[in-house]
């Protein structure tokens, strides 16, 4: 352990230069002590608060690698700020809030930060990364990298041929409706979320095609929707074995360049050199509210269109049925019925775009738990609701005859 602590701080404030000493002394203390087990999902909250500004800086996690930013920024101006009927203070202490980004026709009508945190910071994304990977599907087809969306997994992932794969189509990955089978209970040290980052490759395979490829089918493709981050894991190495490049930097080149994010963020690797690409993109709450206006925009990035024309409305639009009324689930987006859609990730990262109403809500956190849907989730869609509302024009008097 002590071995470990002190490479820790080299790496720290070596390869990281001045991160390190930006960091309050609680955060330096928690992080100089963090346990060697790399399941997060495990930590304390003390351990996660420290952890998730600074995940590609811990060495027992994995290596990250660079999403670079260009030259040139989008401008996020501030607009008239947002008038909601909602103790936000006490939803920020509540949700453990650390970024919070309301983005209102391009403007910034709400910025707030807690947990020590501020604009400059990176935080981790965890799931909202999976419609990030979803999107450069989309830029695969539009390249030609990938075909169609109905060709078989296993035609693009090496190491698949031979496995229930053999059935799933893109579409159904991309839907969570291959019907293989996945047990994703983050209290579950045994669960397949927990073990398969920590499973060992078989030469020459990448570590999650490896086990994946002996996971059984429980129900035809394509009949049952069951959320899966080990599948969009796979989506990642298929966008890179279809495009030949790592998913960082294809997403640097059709996205985090062109339209303009303001900092490089990192994308951290497993174990065989993939993005964990169903997770794990640290970036400011700034950029991942301007990846929101970038598909509220269209996909258009300095003038060109990412993906197909008929990919965003297909994207966040309902696509699998997950047995919750007025919701559903499209590429790797979660879907409303009232034309909204969300990027969600455990422990309180959101992305949430509302098209009707030209608003992005970005947001990051450290719930107590990994999820809480009947909680602070709960909360979280309240919230949503109020800034909706705040921002629905008043009906239009009717006229005296």
């Amino acid at each position: 352990m002590k071995k470990w602590i002190i490479g820790l701080l080299a790496v720290l404030a070596i390869g990281a230069g001045g991160f390190w000493l930006s960091l309050d002394k609680d955060t330096r203390s928690v992080l100089a002590n963090m346990p060697t087990d790399r399941n997060v999902l495990f930590w304390s909250v003390d351990e996660r608060d420290a952890a998730f500004r600074a995940l590609d800086a811990i060495p027992v996690l994995s290596e990250a690698r660079v999403i670079e930013a260009g030259d040139t920024v989008y401008p996020l101006p501030k607009g008239d700020p947002i008038d909601l009927d909602f103790d936000v203070d006490a939803y920020m202490e509540n949700q453990r809030t650390s970024g919070l980004v309301i983005i209102h026709d391009g403007k910034v009508v709400m910025e707030k930060y807690g947990l020590d945190f501020g604009p400059e910071g990176k935080w981790t994304s965890f799931s909202v990364a999976k419609s990030l990977t979803s999107t450069m599907v989309g830029a695969a087809v539009k390249d030609g990298a990938i075909k169609s969306l109905d060709d078989k997994v296993s035609a693009y992932i090496k190491g698949l041929e031979g496995s229930a794969y053999d059935d799933v189509t893109i579409r159904q990955l991309l839907t969570m409706t291959s019907g293989v089978r996945w047990n994703e209970d983050y209290t579950d040290p045994k669960s397949d979320v927990a073990l398969f980052n920590e499973h060992k490759a078989e030469d020459g395979l990448d570590a999650t095609v490896s086990y994946m490829r002996k996971l059984p089918r429980e129900a035809p493709a394509g009949e049952k929707w069951v959320y899966k981050t080990g599948e969009t894991n796979l989506i990642g190495v298929l966008v890179s074995e279809a495009t030949g490049k790592p998913l960082a930097e294809y997403l640097s080149e059709k996205v985090w360049k062109p339209f303009g994010m303001e900092q490089d963020a990192t994308w951290l690797l497993g174990s065989t050199g993939h993005e964990i690409s169903g997770c794990c993109i640290q970036a400011s709450t700034r950029d991942f509210g301007r990846f929101g206006l970038f598909i509220l925009g269209g996909a258009i990035a300095d003038g060109n269109k990412v993906v197909p024309d008929d990919w965003l409305p297909a994207a966040t639009t309902k696509q699998a049925d997950i047995g919750a009324p007025g919701r559903g689930y499209g590429y790797q987006w979660w879907t409303n019925d009232d034309g909204s859609f969300a990027a969600q990730g455990i422990f309180g990262q959101g992305i949430f775009i509302d098209p009707a109403r030209k608003l992005v809500i970005a947001s990051n956190s450290n719930w107590p738990t990994a999820t809480d849907y009947d909680g602070v989730g709960a909360e979280r869609e309240r919230f949503y609701k109020a800034v909706q509302q705040a921002l629905t024009p008043a009906p239009e008097p009717i006229a005296a005859n």
